[in-house]
């Protein structure tokens, strides 16, 4: 290796490191933000919050890791360009890609190291890391209850509108549906305006205690016939306390994994496995829905009346004069309800369909974004290390202007092409890579235009048109003027 390979690697890898340590600084902060509800005031160990970050960091290296490429690659070569290195190695016939050699090796090992971290650490990582905040719930109640929306706890389905209080123990607006030992469902329903947790760290029962509500419960008579009136008790009180037994809840092992995986836990080969049986699914059922909807098509046959002479007359153009008109009656409600019910069987397999066909798409997207973050450290060195190189500036003034302006764009366009591909509104394939597909011009553009000593935009080059249309305008209204 060269002295110059050696000191271009050694600038960029310092750049590159200490960007790289600030960014995830930062992004990790952001993570601890949007979790901080969970985590504070919960009486968590420090080991179960450390652990709890731990699992939260790999995710963030797709957002990190192109974008400390990005800015990297236009500090350090702004840096040399500022300082007229650039200059002194074209002097010594030292051409641009010949100083982007060794380093396009370390993006090329870069690149690769990224896509075995997508495709085995991060998969390992979304496992943990949803199996750990499911144990922590268990482990701590009060986590367990989210605001908005219905949650298991033991053998009751609790949902609060609001948490307040030290620990989330104070609840408002609070319905509960108790679940059926035997058979399930949820036949008793609790509604009641405030409540309070009250829990102890040496018991194993949970005291929920529910104040102001109604007491809803269905009664199942022993007669068939009287189940039709759907009889139902209902009572109010001021004061009602449910204990929740806890026992099982609390046998928590913060190891264990019982999970079922998620697009974002598989690696490749998983993922193409499940794709594989995911359309195999989708297949048969399409194949199973068109075979039944062909058999329920048709109406049963009505006994037409006895005419003797049937068969000798041409058939009537209105069928329907054939019958009496009760016959008449009994064949338009068989119509209609086969009509209705055909409907309704189509359009609840089509929002089937469009469930299965929308989670193939995002296992597609997670498979392909395996590949995406690989391709995205090339592409955004390709724009920082000749952009740098145009705009000859360092440090961390304009280069991280430009570097948060392409990257918001990308990101933009990747977070916009997955969600539309997701929908249907394009292929997954075209969805996870649309944002390399616009800005691969780009790079090559500021490639092409850094090797050949250009600047960011030639101005010369728009300027001179308007210059000679002004200079065509002057000379046929005022031509006196330009004698």
């Amino acid at each position: 290796m060269k002295i110059l390979d050696k000191y271009l690697l050694k600038t960029f890898l310092i750049t590159f490191t200490t960007v790289f340590v600030i960014l995830f600084f930062i992004f990790i902060l952001q993570t601890v933000w949007l979790f901080i509800a969970e985590l504070a005031g919960k009486d968590l160990d420090l080991i179960l919050v450390v652990k709890f970050l731990l699992f939260s960091m790999p995710r963030i290296i797709p957002l990190v890791l192109p974008l400390s490429v990005l800015l990297a690659s236009i500090m350090s070569f702004g840096n040399l360009a500022e300082n007229y290195e650039f200059a002194a190695m074209k002097s010594s016939g030292i051409s641009l890609q010949r100083a982007m050699r060794i380093l396009i090796v370390f993006i090329f090992v870069l690149s690769i190291v990224a896509f075995w971290f997508a495709n085995n650490v991060i998969p390992y990582a979304e496992y943990k890391f949803v199996n750990f905040r499911k144990n922590i719930a268990q482990a701590k109640p009060a986590m367990a209850i989210a605001e908005g929306q219905f949650n298991d706890v033991g053998f009751y389905n609790i949902k609060v509108n609001k948490k307040s209080g030290e620990n989330g123990n104070i609840l408002t607006g609070v319905t509960i549906h108790e679940k059926n030992n035997n058979i399930g469902e949820n036949k008793t329903v609790i509604k009641a305006k405030n409540g309070e947790l009250i829990s102890n760290e040496k018991s194993s029962i949970l005291k929920l205690v529910l104040n102001d509500g109604y007491y809803y419960q269905d009664v199942m008579p022993k007669k068939y016939e009287d189940r039709a009136k759907l009889p139902f008790v209902k009572a109010a009180f001021k004061k009602q306390i449910i204990n929740i037994d806890l026992s099982e809840l609390n046998k928590v092992d913060e190891n264990k994994e019982d999970v079922n995986s998620t697009n974002g836990m598989l690696n490749v080969s998983e993922l193409r496995y499940t794709l594989d049986s995911l359309n195999k699914n989708l297949d048969n059922e399409i194949i199973s829905f068109s075979e039944n909807i062909n058999q329920r098509v048709g109406i049963k046959k009505i006994p037409m009346p006895i005419k003797t002479d049937i068969k000798k007359k041409q058939m009537p153009n209105d069928l329907l004069s054939l019958y009496t008109n009760k016959q008449k009656l009994d064949i338009l409600k068989m119509a209609s309800s086969n009509v209705s019910s055909n409907i309704y069987s189509v359009e609840a397999t089509q929002k089937d369909l469009k469930d299965k066909q929308r989670e193939i798409n995002k296992h597609l997207s997670a498979l392909y974004e395996k590949f995406v973050i690989a391709f995205a450290c090339f592409l955004m060195f390709f724009i920082g290390a000749p952009l740098g190189a145009i705009i000859r500036k360092g440090g961390l003034g304009l280069p991280i202007v430009f570097a948060v302006l392409i990257f918001i764009t990308f990101h933009f366009i990747n977070t916009f092409g997955k969600r539309l591909s997701q929908e249907g509104g394009m292929t997954p394939f075209l969805g996870s890579w649309m944002s390399s597909f616009i800005l691969t011009p780009l790079a090559i553009l500021l490639t092409y235009r850094a090797t050949n000593d250009n600047g960011l935009i030639n101005f010369d080059a728009i300027m001179t048109p308007i210059s000679q249309l002004f200079q065509k305008i002057s000379e046929r209204f005022f031509p006196a003027q330009n004698k």
